[in-house]
């Protein structure tokens, strides 16, 4: 491999997995301040700098695919219901959805926005596995993993 042949294959899926965490705090400034998708986007791309010459560093964020960031951000948000039914549908009875960790409920719903797109399901798990344990040190990751593979199925088998 040359050094050329290196860096082709990273920075897509980087700014792919950039794009995903990013989306999943702009989900949970949405929640929280209760500003559109609209607004928070056009917060992120002016504030946090989402672009290739920023750095993570004071909280820009650097590399993101800004289409795919976009497309989650605004999908989930106005496919929130939709989403939310197919998650309470799976969560335990105990852990509804009002009661998850606001940015758990942010990371689930993007990812249940992904499965079934043009990404193949098992990448939008592992993705999304990842974001889970750089937000999360416990049990949350596992349970992450459990829905998704839940929902991931029922999809594949047309019950969703």
């Amino acid at each position: 491999m040359t050094v050329t042949d290196a860096p082709a294959a990273n920075p897509t899926r980087r700014s792919r997995t950039i794009a995903r965490v990013a989306a999943v705090q702009a989900l949970f400034q949405c929640e929280q301040s209760g500003d559109t998708a609209e607004t928070v986007i056009s917060q992120f791309i002016r504030h946090r700098r989402i672009s290739s010459t920023a750095s993570f560093d004071d909280g820009h964020i650097p590399d993101a695919d800004l289409k795919l960031f976009q497309e989650i951000v605004l999908g989930v948000t106005r496919r929130q219901d939709d989403i939310d039914a197919k998650l309470s549908d799976v969560l335990p009875e105990q852990w509804p959805l009002p009661r998850l960790d606001p940015v758990l409920r942010a990371l689930l719903r993007a990812a249940v926005f992904e499965i079934g797109t043009d990404t193949p399901d098992r990448i939008v798990i592992n993705e999304y596995l990842d974001v889970a344990h750089g937000f999360f040190s416990g049990d949350e990751p596992k349970m992450v993993n459990g829905i998704l593979d839940t929902l991931s199925r029922r999809a594949n088998d047309g019950n969703v």
